[in-house]
């Protein structure tokens, strides 16, 4: 069983390691000038990753899909709203019917039932001609709602998804699976990253093993054309014999210049992948010259676990691409089912309630001064035509479908075909290495040799050039094969994780 940090321990552990060796870098870099910091190739990869803006907009990705998932899930919970407002009527076409509009005062109605009925028409006819008949029938019109100078109000609303048509549950499934592969980008991108840095780390270090070839073949003939020179001195050299040294030496200078050359652009993009500044000296901790060459220290186990079964079979159907693009169909099927729930009904339970407040005195009503109303309900909609709209929503959601599962039969045919490029690779380069090892001792013990024989001026310069030319490439294929095989080990090591070669 392994044991594994949470989120939040894992990222400020390789924050702070990270932030420490950085300012360790800098303040190595600028306390003394010229000092360099010997880097690793597991603190290349962890400042990298902490410092990534594609693994940031990845992670930005993520914390997308949950937004989506949280949105998804709050049409399944009821919906409660709040709305409150003031109003302050300036002028009313109601005016007219406040209680204190002018007409002629009089006694209130007052009908009694036991006079005869001509008695009660007459009293009627008598309130109503003086105005006092609404107040004597209890027609207040200054409580009613027309007109009104102020006026509260507070409602809320509430509803609550009964019914979708399974409309809801795909959006759930979607957003679900449109998190998924977020994920799955944002480990993309985070092996993409590594391997980019285990290239440039590599790049780095060749180009130094290259400038140190380099340097040594023009020191060789430099040497050779010293010799040269007091031979020519002495007699006992003819002037061709020195102008062919002097040739070799002058050829290998521009090889010298562009091998620099070439060092410092790998570093820079070394740089430039770590966020470290471009004039910061750095010097890498690695060997390519060795007479073993151990796999990369931060890619042992998963180098281990991919290469323990057949490499095309494997990875190539536990591929993040694959899964990505299962992913993108469970999307597609979702969008379909949402499709179709748009042809079928929907049914919501709604309630409202609110109160409304009518203060005759402008100020604040009190609570007596409140009226309520309240209402529950539940409606129903059913689309009816459309316009062929939704005829014509489901047909795209197909095809959308439809091209999500050819991709997926694609992708996995192409992680087939990476993992057995990538396993190819591996075994190439690793006879190439190991056929290096032969080749650069025999280079070596043919150049002393020729070196010996000119010196005793038993073999011309052209053969000891030629001994030496055959050395600088030996020596130089040799740190090449060294170089393609790490690669193509830390390939194969984040190969599960990494995205589809050519795509």
């Amino acid at each position: 069983m392994t044991m594994t940090r949470s989120p939040i321990l894992r990222f400020t552990f390789r924050g702070v390691a990270a932030v420490t060796l950085v300012v360790s870098v800098l303040l190595l870099g600028a306390g003394r000038a010229g000092a360099q910091t010997r880097l690793t190739l597991a603190d290349a990869l962890r400042i990298a990753a902490d410092h990534s803006e594609t693994i940031t907009i990845a992670r930005a990705g993520e914390s997308r899909a949950d937004a989506d998932q949280q949105r998804a899930l709050s049409q399944k919970l009821p919906q409660v709203n709040f709305n409150g407002g003031y109003d302050r009527t300036l002028a009313s076409q109601y005016s007219g019917f406040d209680s204190e509009s002018t007409g002629p005062v009089c006694a209130p109605l007052a009908v009694d039932a036991s006079k005869p009925v001509t008695d009660r028409v007459s009293e009627i006819e008598r309130a109503a001609s003086c105005g006092s008949l609404g107040s004597g029938l209890g027609f207040n019109f200054s409580s009613l709602p027309f007109g009104q100078r102020n006026i509260y109000q507070y409602n809320f609303g509430f509803s609550q998804a009964l019914y979708a048509g399974g409309r809801i549950t795909a959006q759930q499934t979607q957003a679900a699976r449109s998190h998924d592969s977020a994920v799955l980008i944002t480990t993309a991108v985070e092996a993409q990253l590594a391997f980019d840095v285990t290239q440039a780390f590599y790049d780095a270090a060749l180009s130094d093993r290259l400038v140190t070839i380099a340097e040594s073949a023009y020191a060789q003939a430099s040497s050779a054309f010293d010799q040269v020179k007091l031979s020519f001195d002495a007699g006992r050299q003819p002037e061709f014999e020195l102008l062919r040294a002097q040739v070799s030496r002058d050829n290998q200078r521009p090889v010298v210049i562009r091998r620099k050359a070439d060092r410092d652009i790998a570093y820079l993009r070394l740089r430039q992948l770590l966020e470290m500044p471009t004039d910061l000296p750095l010097s890498l901790d690695l060997e390519l010259d060795g007479a073993t060459l151990p796999p990369p220290a931060p890619f042992v186990e998963a180098l281990a676990t991919a290469t323990a079964t057949p490499i095309s079979m494997t990875i190539a159907a536990d591929r993040a691409p694959v899964k990505q693009a299962q992913a993108l169909v469970g999307v597609r099927e979702a969008g379909v089912t949402i499709a179709r729930a748009e042809r079928l009904p929907s049914v919501n339970l709604t309630s409202a309630f609110g109160q409304v407040g009518y203060p005759s005195s402008g100020a604040f009503p009190g609570t007596s001064d409140f009226r309520t109303n309240w209402s529950l309900g539940a409606v129903v909609t059913v689309p009816v035509f459309t316009g062929y709209r939704l005829r014509a929503g489901e047909l795209a959601a197909r095809a959308d479908l439809a091209e999500a599962q050819a991709r997926l039969k694609q992708t996995q045919e192409l992680a087939v075909l990476d993992a057995s490029t990538a396993a190819k690779d591996l075994e190439a380069a690793d006879a190439a290495w190991q056929a290096s090892a032969g080749t650069i001792q025999q280079a070596e013990r043919a150049y002393q040799i020729a070196e010996l024989r000119n010196r005793e001026g038993l073999s011309t310069q052209l053969e000891l050039t030629d001994a030496r030319l055959a050395l600088q490439v030996a020596q130089a294929n040799r740190a090449v094969a060294a170089r393609d095989l790490q690669v193509a080990r830390a390939r194969v090591a984040l190969l599960p994780n990494l995205p589809l070669a050519g795509r």
